[in-house]
C-alpha cells in the first residue's frame, strides 16, 4: 500500500467516523479514525456476509457508506461492552 492509499483509507475513516458518531452521538478526531478505520472492516465483513449490495456507483460514495455502517455498529457494541 502506497502512501496516498494509506491517507486515503484514513480520510475514509475519519468521514464514516463522523457520520457515524452524527448518527449515534460521540464526538473527537481520535475516535472518529478508530470508529471509522474498524467500521470498514466490520462494513465490508457484514455486507459481504449478509450478500447486500448497496448500488452505489461510485465507488469512494460506497466505501464510506459501507464504512459508516461498519463504524455504526462498532459504536454501539463499544457502548454494549462498555
Amino acid at each position: 500500500m502506497d502512501n496516498k492509499a494509506i491517507i486515503i483509507f484514513l480520510v475514509i475513516g475519519i468521514v464514516a467516523g463522523f457520520l457515524a458518531s452524527f448518527i449515534v452521538g460521540g464526538g473527537g478526531i481520535l475516535r472518529y479514525l478508530i470508529s471509522g478505520v474498524l467500521g470498514s472492516f466490520v462494513g465490508g465483513f457484514l455486507l459481504s456476509v449478509t450478500g447486500i449490495n448497496l448500488g452505489i456507483g461510485n465507488k469512494l460514495a460506497s466505501q464510506v457508506v459501507t464504512s459508516t455502517i461498519g463504524a455504526i455498529v462498532v459504536v454501539l457494541l463499544a457502548r454494549l461492552i462498555g
